[in-house]
């Protein structure tokens, strides 16, 4: 009897110790957002050129991959995850630079996601040519807008997608 009620107490403190580590990000309201857009979505940039992406969870569900398709040899994968209380996306851009951001909690939302440049890999230098801005903002579950800010020397310009779910 005194083993069972030892192993017990351990088996509590043990998911005690595990609970504490599970505790729900402060962003993962937004992150469950992100995650919502898995599937094919198609639209219309800017120019009207069309547009096609693809949201997939990866990693059992701890990052949101999205590839995007404009014409036949552009394509670019972003990924969205987790680091802490931090949404953060890395985005692997044509331009053949790795920039990261950072959800800026303070003006996003469920609706509106809005991601701040905080640095980027293989860049040569801080003026080159980089996106270092990115929204998402929800009209509804099937229907969104992406902006993405490019930034270089001290000009920046804004691409617009809007986008419908597919499938």
């Amino acid at each position: 009897m005194r083993k069972i009620r030892e192993s017990l107490v351990l088996l509590l403190a043990l998911i005690s110790i595990a609970g504490a580590g599970w505790a729900a990000s402060k962003s993962q309201p937004e992150f469950d957002q992100v995650k919502s857009l898995a599937g094919n979505w198609q639209g219309k940039a800017t120019d009207g050129r069309p547009v096609h992406l693809n949201y997939k969870l990866v990693s059992g569900g701890t990052a949101v991959m999205e590839s995007i398709q404009e014409g036949a040899e552009a394509q670019m994968v972003t990924l969205y995850y987790l680091d802490g209380d931090y949404l953060m996306m890395t985005h692997y851009c044509m331009a053949n630079n790795q920039p990261r951001m950072r959800a800026d909690i303070s003006t996003s939302s469920t609706s509106a996601i809005r991601f701040a440049y905080v640095d980027a890999t293989n860049l040569s230098s801080p003026d080159a040519g980089h996106m270092h801005a990115h929204s998402i903002i929800w009209k509804d579950g099937d229907h969104v807008t992406q902006q993405w800010t490019w930034k270089q020397k001290d000009q920046e310009k804004v691409e617009t997608f809007e986008l419908e779910r597919v499938n």
